[in-house]
Order: structure tokens, then sequence, then C-alpha cells
């Protein structure tokens, strides 16, 4: 287990370095225990078996990066103007299916309800508009579509609006899930350091799981622990650092490693904090 820091990905920092003491088998079983025991059978845990957790933020706007410059800078100041009556009445609660066959009922929003919500300027302006301002972005209608969503159950496609704006190719899309239907991903401990940021399994290894994680130059890896349960398991990777100077240059690693049986349905708990670790290395 790696030492709190801030990291500075991709500045070079000068720094020296004392050296990191590694964490004992034991110390790893009892972080483990701990973690695993916080976890199973929480609030936090129901919703991510069970609940709509969303991984990524929403509305969704997945096409929207593809716009001419100036449809993202008058869409980021809020810089919006409906040219058409948007539909008031939210659609009836749809019913969404994960890959594992699972399903929920969810309620929805309006177009005008969701209008209302993405045509508010950005809580942190990056780029004012210039003096002359910025070119209204005209919505001159909406239908209701799908878009893929990713959530602690898997990627599913869920309803979304799909807006048209007057010299915009693409459709502006937002995510028509009502609030009260998402559950924010937990959180974890202040101070907890995240240990593993994603993982996949490995064709023909069954038995093996490739982790990735983040590690210092100065960062010795003596290989990966985990903690099983019939429905967890709680990995980390052993890493100490060496005394003198070093930068602390994030890098990005993957590493396996071997459970005593495959993984199967179990969940995959971050050592470092507590939390669950999403599927997919291409991932943060």
């Amino acid at each position: 287990m790696r030492r709190t820091v801030t990291w500075l990905s991709l500045v070079l920092l000068l720094s020296s370095c004392s050296p990191l003491s590694r964490v004992s088998p034991g110390e790893f079983e009892d972080r483990a225990q701990e973690v695993a025991a916080r976890w199973n059978g929480s609030a936090d845990d129901r919703a991510w078996r069970e609940g709509l957790v969303a991984l990524e933020e929403l509305p969704s706007g997945r096409e929207w990066d593809r716009v001419p410059a100036w449809a993202s800078l008058s869409a980021h100041n809020g810089v919006w103007e409906p040219a058409t009556d948007l539909p008031a009445d939210s659609p009836a609660r749809t019913r969404l299916r994960w890959p594992d066959g699972s399903a929920l009922d969810v309620p929805l929003v309006s177009a005008a309800s969701a209008y209302a919500s993405f045509s508010r300027p950005a809580a942190f302006i990056e780029e004012e508009c210039p003096a002359k301002g910025c070119r209204p972005l005209r919505v001159t209608g909406a239908e209701l579509g799908e878009a893929p969503l990713n959530t602690s159950r898997g990627t599913i496609r869920v309803p979304a609006w799909m807006f048209t704006v007057k010299g915009v190719k693409q459709k502006y899309v937002h995510v028509a899930l009502a609030p009260s239907a998402v559950t924010a991903p937990p959180k974890g401990v202040e101070g907890d350091t995240e240990e593993v940021t994603a993982y996949d399994l490995v064709a023909g290894r069954p038995k093996d799981v490739l982790l990735k994680y983040g590690h210092g130059s100065c960062d010795r890896i003596h290989g990966t622990r985990a903690y099983e349960t019939d429905r967890l398991v709680v990995v980390d990777v052993d890493e100490e650092m060496s005394g003198g100077w070093c930068n602390l240059m994030l890098k990005i690693g993957t590493i396996p490693v071997t459970l005593t049986r495959p993984l199967g349905d179990r969940l995959v708990l971050d050592s470092g904090t507590g939390l669950p670790v999403a599927r997919g290395l291409t991932r943060r």
C-alpha cells in the first residue's frame, strides 16, 4: 500500500523521498477484513448491486464534444434560447434492463425540465463569452431516444432527450432519468488512498485478474495481494518507495493478481479506499 500523496499528473517535481515501509501480509489481511465487513450488506452495497449507480457524470452529452467551438463555448456559458415549446409532461416510468437480466423501473423527466437543467451556465466559467457575446443556441425541438450509460452493473441504454439545435448537426443529448432514480457513487473516507483504479479479466487464465494502478517513479512493486470471500475480493498492489531524491510523476501500470478461484460475480474492492473497482482498463 502506498503513501498518501497529491499527484500532479504529468508534472515533474523533485522531492527528497524517505523510504516507505511495506505493509505486512498480516496488516493487509486486517485491512481487507475491515473493508469487507464495512461494505458487505451496507446501503452502498445494496445500491451498487440492485440500484442505479451511474459511473459517469450526468447528464450525458456524449456527442457534444464534436460540435463547432462556438457551440461548446455558448453551451458552457449557458447561452441557450428555446425556439419552440418543449413538452412539459413527463413520460411514463420505464424499465431499465442490465446484461445479467435484472431490471429496475425508474421515473423520467420532461423535455422542458431537462432543458431547464442544462440551459444554466456552468458552475465554473473557464472561458467567458467574447465582448460581442456568444452565438445563441436555439433549441428547435426534442424527441425521446436512448443513450448508453455506464453503471455499477454494466453498460445499459437509458432514455434520453435528443435536442435539435439550429446550426448544429449533432443532437444535444440529456439523459431523461429523474434525479431521484440515480444513486451517487459511494465516497471513501477522507485520508484513504486509492490503490487500484480498474480491473479486467485475463483471457485463457480464469483465476487471474489484471489490475490497473498508479505508482511513483521511486516505487518498487513487490506484487499483488487478494483477500477473498464468497461475495467480495479485496485487492492491493504491494508497493515500496526507495529513499533518496526522486520525482513524483504519476505512472500507470497493470499487474495480475491470481485468485483461488475464478472471480465470477464477486465484487472487487480496493483495499486503500474500501470502494468498488470498476471493470475496464480504459477507465481513468
